[in-house]
Order: C-alpha cells, then sequence, then structure tokens
C-alpha cells in the first residue's frame, strides 16, 4: 500500500527546509534545489506542493511570522489580562513581553536574522512586500496596546501621544534587533534589557 503523506505536514517540512538554508548559508541560497536537498525529497515533490520559489518563499515566510506571533503572543495575554492576579508586576510583565522580539538568545537571534533577509529581499521582491507590511503591522499593534494597557493602569505618564510614542518604541526594538543580529558581541542579551527598561522609565509616571 503506498504511503499518505499528509499535504500540510510536507508544505511545512519544506518550509522549515527553506528556514534552514536561509539561516545556514543566506536566503539567496534557498533555491528549490538546495531546499528539496535539505528536506529530503526530489525536486519534483517540492514542485508539487509550491508552484514556484516565490510561492515557496511566502509560505516560508508566513510560516516564520506565525512562529514568532505565537511566541509573542504566550506572553501578551497575561500582560493584557484586564483583571490580572493581586501582586501582578506590571511594569515588569511589560519588559518581558516587549524583549520577547528581541534577539536574547540563539534561537530568537536566528529568527531575527531571518526575518531581516526577508524584509529585505522584500525590497526588490514585491511578492514578498504584503506580508512584511504585516508582520510590521501586527507588531505595532501589540506595541500601541501594551502602551494603552498601561495609560489605562496608570503606569504611563499623563498626556503622552500614543501613536507617536508607538512609532517610537517600535523603532527602537527594530534598531536594537538589527545591531543585536549584525553584532551580537557588542550588544548581548544584558544590554537590549537595559536599553528597553531605559526607554520604559521614560514614560512611566511619576508615581509609578
Amino acid at each position: 500500500m503506498p504511503k499518505i503523506v499528509d499535504p500540510v505536514e510536507r508544505r511545512q517540512a519544506v518550509a522549515d527546509a527553506v528556514l534552514r538554508v536561509a539561516a545556514r548559508e543566506g536566503l539567496e541560497h534557498a533555491s528549490l534545489r538546495n531546499v528539496a536537498e535539505e528536506a529530503g525529497l526530489a525536486i519534483g515533490s517540492v514542485r508539487h506542493y509550491f508552484a514556484g520559489g516565490s510561492e515557496l518563499m511566502i509560505f516560508a515566510m508566513q510560516e516564520l511570522a506565525r512562529r514568532i506571533d505565537t511566541r509573542i503572543r504566550a506572553h501578551a495575554h497575561t500582560l493584557l489580562d484586564p483583571a490580572p492576579a493581586p501582586g501582578t508586576d506590571r511594569r515588569e510583565q511589560t519588559t518581558r513581553l516587549l524583549a520577547e522580539i528581541l534577539p536574547l538568545d540563539t534561537a530568537r537571534r536566528e529568527e531575527s536574522a531571518l526575518w531581516l533577509s526577508f524584509v529585505t529581499a522584500a525590497r526588490t521582491r514585491p511578492e514578498l512586500r504584503p506580508r512584511a507590511a504585516e508582520m510590521q503591522t501586527g507588531l505595532d499593534a501589540l506595541v500601541r496596546r501594551v502602551l494603552a494597557e498601561a495609560v489605562r493602569a496608570g503606569g504611563l505618564a499623563p498626556g503622552l501621544d500614543l501613536d507617536i510614542e508607538t512609532r517610537r518604541l517600535s523603532a527602537l526594538l527594530d534598531g536594537l534587533t538589527l545591531q543585536a543580529v549584525q553584532h551580537p558581541a557588542l550588544v548581548g542579551p544584558d544590554e537590549l534589557r537595559a536599553v528597553l527598561r531605559r526607554h520604559l522609565d521614560t514614560l512611566a509616571a511619576p508615581s509609578s
């Protein structure tokens, strides 16, 4: 009896192979042939599930975005709980949640490097631009929601412009991520956390 192949699992395995090749050799080397070899498949099998390289890249980019989003939102649900448990340190929870966006360890540094590769590629590959924009919009929305919750809880100084502060904090996270990916020996996890905490200090209400 022929082996039954789950198309969802097979597409997932191919996307994983794309990310492994891209992390090891760069996104430009994630060709159909190299990805098929990495996944242990014939190139014809890859073409059976993906019409071409563009569709494969889009799917792999979506998979990477899903992983990042899942990890961040696992922390977000606690912070954004309208009725937190007594004694909850919301300031520390805010820092921990936003720190999930930063490359604080090897796994997150690899994810960040891959995402930067996709975003850079999107500059000259129009088919990737909508996915890059979706991820940025989603992260901006999360940052704004975190800030809005801090306002509601009385943790931010009154009169802050949430639009401006969302963009400022989002830009800080982007810049820290870029520096940590490019210069991991110079910008380590402790410094990333310290810079994030210092920025949040500038936003805090005097009594918080």
